[in-house]
């Protein structure tokens, strides 16, 4: 059982509460902002396969920038919207967003109080607007999406539309985000579920029409149009998602400079072609796609945690947010992560101890910041409870991306066990 923070101030800001209809005003205002922060950048916004479709509807989107809500509101102008906003995004400025109709939320957490002020939206009329994968992508393919999706989608039986962005990772991934690229960027909005197809469908049927609509590669929509980066700093910062050397194994020996990377363990130089390809410098290029890599490193992690061998604790520094004015700092505390126990998350702050623990099956993906600005530039890690947040500073570099692998491999493995201990006992009843 979680034992709370000794905070001074008790109160927490009510995440989930119903948010206000967005006014003409404040929809015309986001317009205009959106499209004056894409003067400059070359994009296109469409609805595929039908004209737009009026509200109210689910709007699921795949996420890689900020860039992403201002090629949104060329397309959803000029209908109301709500989006659904992680705690962090108000901090100094909870009004602004209350203002605009935003649904504040804590990440991988169960908030029953967000499913309701949904509902609340799209009873109203308006378009809700989601980013499953809940961060932005790594390594600019779909990253993991929660079996929970197909449940609200069901709830709620209105139409669905599913955007999809291109090169909107390649023009400022999330590892080197303020290193800005010229890169095209196209946005494709398209209704994947009607109504009557959802009252005829399971919740894994529509799951999976969501997994298939969402389905992105950067990368390779780099290759197929021919887009060249060559920015000469291209590769600085994809050693936090490239962190494992293919060719000696190590893990954490990478490092990245201009358009090379260096395994510092083994000397291997790879460089990162202007065409978006990797290629060895000496020897046996690997992987030459760099999805490749980052997929091939999300095996050994699965790969250790099935032969019992992963486990990681850290002494971190902790900032936590229980409300939405600033960041507090609650000085060390030990994190552990294991596939047995989850996070636990303990330490010491005004004079009593606190202990925070997340098993397995209650955080399916991590929320993770590379060269987080809003405290100090480091990488952090997020532990979100019902009513609290934990932004963990890893001490040692390039561990973060790691950790999420370890997160939603452990969920998965540990929803399957809960599966096959169900139809054993399921199985057990019948016999008898």
């Amino acid at each position: 059982m979680d034992i709370e923070v000794n905070y001074k101030n008790k109160k927490r800001y009510k995440t989930g509460r119903t948010p206000w209809h967005q006014g003409k005003f404040w929809t015309g205002l986001i317009w205009v902002l959106s499209k004056m922060m894409l003067i400059g950048k070359e994009y296109k916004v469409e609805w595929v396969d039908s004209e737009p479709i009026k509200p109210p509807y689910m709007m699921l989107s795949n996420h890689m920038h900020f860039v992403d809500f201002e090629l949104a509101a060329m397309a959803t102008f000029p209908h109301a919207v709500s989006n659904v906003v992680n705690i962090d995004g108000y901090i100094n400025k909870f009004f602004l967003l209350e203002w605009i109709g935003a649904i504040s939320t804590r990440k991988f957490t169960n908030d029953v109080p967000l499913v309701k002020s949904i509902r609340k939206v799209l009873q109203r009329g308006d378009i809700l607007a989601m980013y499953p994968e809940a961060r932005y992508t790594p390594c600019g393919i779909t990253s993991f999406l929660p079996d929970s999706l197909g449940k609200l989608i069901r709830m709620n039986k209105v139409p669905v539309v599913a955007v999809v962005h291109h090169g909107n990772h390649l023009y400022a991934p999330v590892w080197n985000v303020r290193n800005k690229r010229k890169v095209p960027l196209h946005t494709t909005f398209r209704v994947i579920l009607t109504p009557e197809q959802i009252a005829n469908m399971s919740v894994d049927e529509i799951n999976q029409v969501l997994r298939d609509a969402l389905q992105y590669d950067d990368y390779r929509y780099q290759k197929e149009n021919g887009i060249r980066i060559k920015e000469e700093y291209r590769a600085e910062g994809l050693e936090k998602v490239l962190y494992q050397c293919p060719h000696c194994k190590t893990e954490f020996s990478m490092e990245a400079k201009g358009a090379q990377l260096h395994c510092t363990h083994c000397d291997k130089r790879w460089v990162w072609e202007e065409t978006g390809r990797i290629r060895a410098l000496e020897g046996e290029t690997e992987f030459d796609h760099i999805p490749d890599w980052f997929a091939w490193e999300r095996q050994q992690v699965k790969k250790q945690i099935e032969e019992g061998t992963y486990r990681f604790e850290d002494a971190v520094q902790v900032y936590s947010l229980p409300r939405v004015y600033r960041y507090i700092p609650l000085g060390k505390a030990v994190l552990t992560h294991d596939p047995e126990k989850g996070f636990v998350l303990k330490g010491h702050y005004r004079g009593k101890d606190y202990y925070i623990h997340r098993q397995p099956q209650q955080t399916n993906s991590l929320h993770v910041e590379y060269d987080f600005t809003p405290i100090d530039g480091k990488d952090y890690v997020d532990i979100s409870t019902e009513n609290d947040s934990f932004y963990c500073r890893i001490t040692d570099k390039n561990r973060i991306t790691k950790l999420a692998f370890a997160t939603e491999e452990i969920y998965l493995r540990s929803m399957n066990k809960q599966k096959v201990k169900a139809e054993k006992e399921l199985a057990g009843n019948v016999s008898v």
